[in-house]
């Protein structure tokens, strides 16, 4: 965009950063251990109630509207889910705020008047949402092309999206990541832990890609990131064995003949937990950019000519023929 446009864009997501009182109260409905992607998904689903002229996906227009209103409303969703997870009172939005900034001050805001995020955790959560925002056909993706091809709202298929990341294979590798190096303990253990899982001990998370057979180019960056936000928060004893591990890795046959390099999830796990996030919350970071993602995905399905429903076909395996027994002979 030009600098005119980029206002204007600015402008119509920041004009949205709000949700109606009602929605406070609907995640104030879910319980007080509720996991906060599930309440991402559930309350995502629940705006399609707040605005009926979302399923008119044919008007330009009101697609351009839905657009502005779920990007800038799943940050402040998942703030709430956040805070009503740890038992805080709601934050607004605070539209005089960066992107990143805004969703750090209803996060992290208490009784301060103004809330001024750190400008090296703020680019770190700004560097790590356009790392996350799309990647090609993923499940998320496709879940939201498959339940937006039947031409329901974008509130629901993005609810539906959503919820496909929600599932430990998708959103939740980065988790999986930490719990991998927690249970490693020390650097001193990595070649063990190396040589088990060349044994078929044990699993390997945070290498390999279904698309790249390389180096995935996102681990690199938000490799650089982490350094930055340690040079701030002091060194993890995680990013010691995550080193480790990776040099290892990146010097073995096995790995490199395999294909077997770091990916996005390898430190985007380790730098959210630096910036005070518990692991329940890993999903949602990562549902927040890929918001704009799955609506530019559904944007693109919608105004394809050539796109109908999505229909899979199934080859039936079972038996052919089967003689109907009476209920009283079964």
């Amino acid at each position: 965009p030009n600098k005119q446009q980029l206002a204007e864009w600015t402008h119509n997501i920041t004009f949205h950063t709000m949700v109606h009182e009602n929605i406070k109260k609907f995640v104030d409905g879910f319980n007080y251990d509720a996991h906060p992607m599930g309440t991402l998904v559930g309350t995502v689903g629940a705006l399609s109630t707040y605005y009926p002229d979302a399923r008119d996906v044919d008007d330009p227009a009101s697609r351009e509207l839905q657009t502005w209103r779920l990007i800038a409303k799943v940050p402040t969703i998942a703030a709430f889910a956040y805070r009503h997870s740890k038992g805080l009172p709601f934050v607004y939005p605070d539209n005089d705020l960066s992107f990143p900034g805004n969703f750090c001050s209803m996060l992290w805001k208490m009784s301060e008047a103004k809330y001024k995020p750190d400008p090296v955790l703020e680019k770190a959560i700004d560097i790590l949402f356009i790392l996350h925002a799309d990647h090609e056909q993923n499940c998320g993706a496709n879940a939201m092309r498959a339940v937006g091809s039947s031409r329901t709202d974008p509130f629901s298929a993005t609810a539906a999206a959503a919820a496909a990341l929600y599932g430990p294979l998708h959103g939740g590798a980065n988790e999986e990541v930490l719990k991998m190096l927690t249970e490693i303990g020390d650097k001193k253990r990595v070649p063990e832990f190396v040589k088990k899982f060349k044994n078929g001990e044990g699993r390997l998370m945070g290498f390999g890609h279904r698309v790249y057979k390389n180096y995935d180019p996102r681990a690199k960056i938000i490799k650089r990131t982490a350094d930055e936000v340690f040079d701030l928060t002091g060194k993890n004893p995680l990013l010691e064995i995550a080193l480790e591990l990776e040099k290892i890795a990146l010097e073995d046959d096995y790995f490199v003949s395999r294909k077997l390099y770091p990916n996005v999830d390898f430190y985007s796990g380790i730098i959210y937990q630096a910036l005070g996030f518990s692991p329940e919350m890993f999903t949602v970071l990562f549902a927040i950019p890929r918001t704009a993602g799955w609506v530019a995905q559904w944007r693109e399905m919608v105004t394809d000519s050539e796109q109908k429903i999505a229909r899979p076909r199934q080859i039936y395996t079972g038996e052919r023929e089967r003689t109907y027994v009476a209920m009283d002979k079964r």
